[in-house]
């Protein structure tokens, strides 16, 4: 396993990877271990930072988040939101031809191993609501005002 942390506007955000693609992507207090840096570590430091930085609206990473089929379908649909847009957990179920997954879809949400570039801070009420995130709903909303103000600049 691999590691990097970068500072962010946020606080450190901690990054980790297999020998073949992202595995883990985190809002951390404090570094937590060692760096054991990798091509593909560096890589994801590069693309989050030119994020951060307002620079970069589109990743380009391999993934290799663990999870269940189910999980893997909603992140993968995840990914489909587009820079500086919202949906709602409704939205997803329908997205992944299952209506009757709201609140399944919020649970695998909330699982999203990879902050950020599958962007699950997208995600937000069916009235228009912020909702539950992992790294805490300040950052949640952090994250929608900086995707919004980098949206009219790159439109």
């Amino acid at each position: 396993m691999f590691s990097q942390y970068i500072n962010s506007p946020l606080g450190p955000v901690q990054i980790l990877a297999t020998a073949s693609g992202i595995s883990a992507i985190s809002f951390v207090a404090t570094q937590q271990t060692a760096e054991q840096p990798s091509t593909l570590t560096a890589l994801a430091a590069q693309q989050l930072s030119a994020y951060f930085a307002g620079t970069l609206s589109h990743f380009n990473l391999p993934l290799e988040a663990r999870g269940t089929a189910f999980q893997q379908q909603v992140w993968q649909k995840l990914c489909a939101i587009p820079f500086g847009q919202t949906c709602s957990y409704a939205d997803i179920a329908r997205g992944i031809d299952n209506v009757k997954a709201v609140r399944a879809v919020g649970a695998a949400n909330g699982r999203n191993p990879i902050a950020i570039v599958v962007p699950c801070h997208r995600v937000i009420g069916a009235n228009g609501t912020l909702t539950g995130y992992a790294g805490g709903l300040d950052k949640k909303d952090w994250l929608l005002k900086h995707e919004q103000r980098q949206k009219a600049l790159f439109s």
